[in-house]
């Protein structure tokens, strides 16, 4: 028996809607749990992750790709892999910071000491969308696109944008404290 099915415009652009309403409700999602859990970084995590997906909009309309369903999952896989290099970077800054270490000494190290980590993670990513990009077809070849641009543009924000508001933050507002504990005693922060 052989059966043939069709899906029709409105079909379609319905599965797109559907795709973009859970790639927005995963990054409010993911924006409120980074600024529940790192308060005023978490709102510079969720500006360079905002950044980061009109960066990957601009070039995707640069390079004239169409965003297919498969697509807006390489934008929510892109969601997720900016977020940690931001968390990465944040627990090491905090490491460093709770060490005794001077503002600009604990960035400059959690910087650094994260940039090992995230380079490798995106590295990774790259290699496995370029594999998907150079061996698939279709909705794969779709979804190694966005993603290909998504470890570009994250590696850029999470790295370069991020440590700029940072560091725009401690000139302008100067703080006395980086807003990590200094202590800790046991297992309460102080």
């Amino acid at each position: 028996m052989i059966e043939e099915r069709t899906v029709g415009p409105t079909l379609g652009a319905d599965s797109i809607a559907s795709g973009r309403d859970a790639a927005l409700i995963g990054m409010a999602a993911v924006s409120v749990l980074v600024i529940v859990s790192y308060a005023l970084w978490g709102v510079f995590a969720t500006i360079a992750l905002a950044v980061n997906m009109v960066f990957i909009f601009a070039m995707l309309s640069i390079f004239g790709a169409t965003l297919t369903l498969p697509g807006i999952a390489g934008i929510v896989l892109t969601i997720g892999m900016a977020v940690d290099a931001n968390v990465l970077i944040f627990e090491r800054i905090r490491e460093e910071w709770m060490a005794g270490r001077t503002q600009i000494a604990a960035i400059d190290a959690g910087f650094a000491r994260a940039m090992s980590a995230v380079v490798d993670t995106n590295l990774t990513a790259l290699i496995s969308a370029l594999a998907l990009m150079s061996f698939g077809v279709g909705p794969v070849r779709g979804f190694a696109v966005t993603l290909t641009f998504g470890v570009i543009t994250s590696l850029f924000t999470a790295v370069m944008l991020t440590r700029l508001i940072i560091m725009a933050w401690l000139h302008y507002c100067k703080p006395k404290e980086l807003p990590f504990p200094r202590k800790v005693q046991g297992d309460i922060h102080v």
